[in-house]
């Protein structure tokens, strides 16, 4: 694997910690329902692919082994594209719609005292998962369901 790709698991990996699982995200963002299944995914598959693989050559005998690793690698590899797809979001740039609204939920967090600085242009996915994490923090319930 290339380094890059070390790099973009790593990233998904972070922002799969950062992202709030907050079910009021999740009629706006994809990202909950990707950190859900891709943690499920996780801790479900390679039991999966091991039960998959062994089945194969206790039914079918050591004929099939080529066919049985090829089916546990698949299995495995369901928690990697989660993870390379959530690294990709995080360096994904903000469209110019969620900059603003992140600099709206930025001036409310200042209103309050709470000292986040503004994302610049170049701001990402990540950026604004760490800015909706402090806001869930500090904001009360009712700010959000005026979303």
């Amino acid at each position: 694997m290339s380094i890059q790709v070390i790099k973009t698991l790593g990233d998904g990996r972070r922002y799969m910690k950062t992202w709030p699982m907050v079910r009021q995200l999740s009629f706006y963002f994809p990202e909950y329902r990707v950190i859900r299944a891709t943690q499920l995914a996780v801790t479900l598959m390679p039991v999966l692919a091991l039960l998959a693989a062994t089945s194969q050559v206790y039914i079918h005998g050591w004929g099939f082994l080529p066919q049985a690793i090829t089916i546990a690698l698949f299995f495995l590899s369901l928690p990697v594209q989660g993870l390379l797809w959530l690294g990709w979001r995080a360096r994904h740039p903000l469209p110019l719609s969620l900059l603003d609204w992140c600099d709206q939920l930025t001036a409310k967090l200042s209103s309050m005292g709470v000292i986040h600085s503004p994302l610049g242009p170049r701001a990402c996915y990540l950026d604004m998962a760490l800015l909706l994490k402090a806001a869930f923090e500090r904001l009360d319930d009712t700010y959000w369901e005026e979303l």
